[in-house]
């Protein structure tokens, strides 16, 4: 079972690798928001051929029924678009939920990650890789990293590999660090840094930002172990009403991209994915003719994908690389979406992104008034994380020093300054659970109940937006998807209350009762 909230309950889902369109279907008895212009409401909606053919009251309903359609009364619930996340990362998640759970609803202290190590390990054969996930040092009673000796306590005769909930650091234990080729005359790599202990020089096991040293040399998880993690990934977002997912993984290769096409054809991912395009395997994928407007509405090409960091002061790559990957992207008929958190990083993104190109800025986490200000000249779609406040606001509290609190994840202030805002999860890095994204984006309350930057509150439509209409429209497809009108994807999700007008802490206990992809329910019903 997935060790996140709320996904125990049955999915009714079709194995075929295209949804079936072999009935008509009418949903009435619902309060319809359909995102669409002016945020009209309607209380009925009619599919034909896995599209919306008719939005109506309950007037309608007379004139609309007949023998061969399927009729769905929601029972007076609230009917909205699927949600979109705008930002996740599909392989990453099916990894991590089969791993061992040591986020902080599971551990307090490195003591438990331990005996979480010592459960799996004696039902692990001895030799065979252990993946773990999820701890943050904040949440744990030490305070710190757990490290290689850590690690060999609880499991000294397997690798061990545990990843921080961030997705930027991992700790290895000695076998580990031994499989991978890591030791104290190993040098660090370019783009990573292998902490070591000050009076010997010896690895700690603490491994920063090294992902791409360690391709290859962790080995991947199993087709079989694949397989099973996206379907337990799958099953988390349909039941959390995802409809529609936008990979944003920075080594999407032509060979993922095959990859993800296979299991989208045996039935194992079942909301509508677009595919970002690594920038260092661009070349393969035009030579394989990979471009936008390939694939189809259940899984096509997106954005390329460049992440923009600041090591000690200096932004990686520079401005001239930077300039020339953006226009080497827009050459080949892409937008590109930038990962920019620091405010240095959003700075230069903004200065070079093209609102002809409809680009993309991820993340966008620090933005003081002077990069705000070129933002809003930049014209940049914002795809940003409102769920970061509730998961991880309390840490934000914690180390962010007090003037610079308001310039984090910034929602009100990008949406007065003329941007389009969308929301992705970022998962594994945080759950995929829209309804508490809007309700963190509606209070900016984190879990623990302290406020990150009030003034940057937005209302419960724009949160809502977010992650539907807005979502749809960072990736160019909002004539397709995010708002329930005639003619667009019937994609939908039907939840047990209103989220834009409960008081937002209900929507902590709101469930989806029924997502529908296509036309077909795949969840619920």
């Amino acid at each position: 079972m997935v060790p996140w909230r709320g996904i125990s309950v049955p999915i009714h889902k079709y194995s075929m690798s295209r949804f079936s369109q072999s009935h008509d279907l009418l949903f009435h008895n619902a309060r319809v928001l359909t995102m669409g212009p002016g945020r009209s409401k309607a209380e009925l909606v009619a599919v034909r051929e896995g599209r919306v053919s008719w939005v109506g009251s309950t007037s309608d309903l007379g004139s609309l029924k007949s023998r061969d359609v399927h009729l769905i009364d929601c029972d007076g619930q609230t009917l909205i678009p699927g949600f979109i996340d705008a930002h996740t990362h599909i392989l990453a998640l099916a990894s991590r939920v089969l791993a061992v759970d040591c986020g902080r609803s599971e551990v307090s202290s490195i003591g438990d990650i331990q005996r979480a190590l010592r459960e799996r390990a004696a039902r692990t054969r001895p030799g065979t890789w252990i993946r773990a996930g999820g701890y943050q040092e904040f949440d744990l009673a030490e305070n710190r990293h757990p490290t290689r000796w850590d690690l060999d306590e609880a499991a000294p005769d397997h690798p061990v590999r545990l990843a921080h909930n961030s997705g930027h650091a991992v700790v290895m234990n000695t076998v580990a660090l031994a499989r991978v080729g890591i030791s104290r005359d190993t040098p660090d790599p370019t783009d990573g840094v292998i902490e070591r202990n000050f009076s010997t020089g010896d690895p700690t096991g603490v491994l920063f930002d090294m992902d791409r040293f360690l391709d290859g040399r962790v080995p991947h998880i199993s087709e079989p172990d694949l397989n099973e993690g996206l379907r337990l990934a799958d099953r988390l977002m349909v039941s959390r009403g995802i409809t529609s997912v936008q990979d944003a993984t920075a080594s999407n290769s032509p060979e993922r991209w095959e990859l993800l096409a296979r299991e989208k054809d045996n039935g194992n991912m079942t909301p509508r994915l677009s595919v970002m395009v690594g920038l260092e395997h661009l070349d393969e994928f035009l030579e394989r003719g990979l471009v936008p407007g390939v694939g189809d509405q259940y899984m096509d090409v997106g954005a390329v994908k460049i992440m923009l960091t600041v090591d000690s002061g200096r932004l990686v790559p520079d401005h001239k690389d930077l300039t020339r990957s953006v226009q080497r992207a827009h050459d080949s008929g892409f937008q590109v979406a930038i990962h920019a958190v620091e405010a240095a990083a959003v700075q230069a993104a903004a200065g070079i992104v093209n609102r002809q190109w409809r680009d993309r800025i991820e993340h966008c986490s620090e933005s003081p008034p002077d990069v705000l200000a070129s933002l809003r000249e930049s014209g940049a779609v914002v795809v940003t994380q409102p769920k970061f406040i509730y998961d991880s606001g309390e840490r934000y509290l914690a180390q962010t020093p007090e003037e610079s609190r308001p310039w984090l994840y910034r929602m009100r202030s990008l949406q007065e300054a003329g941007l389009f805002v969308a929301a992705g999860s970022d998962a594994p890095v945080s759950e995929p659970d829209p309804l508490v994204g809007i309700y963190a984006a509606i209070t900016r309350r984190a879990e623990g109940g302290n406020i990150v930057g009030l003034d940057e509150r937005v209302s419960a439509d724009e949160a809502l937006a977010m992650h539907t209409i807005n979502a749809a429209y960072a990736a160019r497809q909002e004539s397709d998807k995010g708002s329930i009108e005639v003619g667009k994807l019937a994609d939908f999700a039907l939840i047990d209350r209103d989220p834009t007008v409960v008081e937002p802490e209900e929507l902590l206990d709101a469930e989806v009762t029924l997502t529908v992809v296509g036309g077909v329910v795949v969840w619920g019903g």
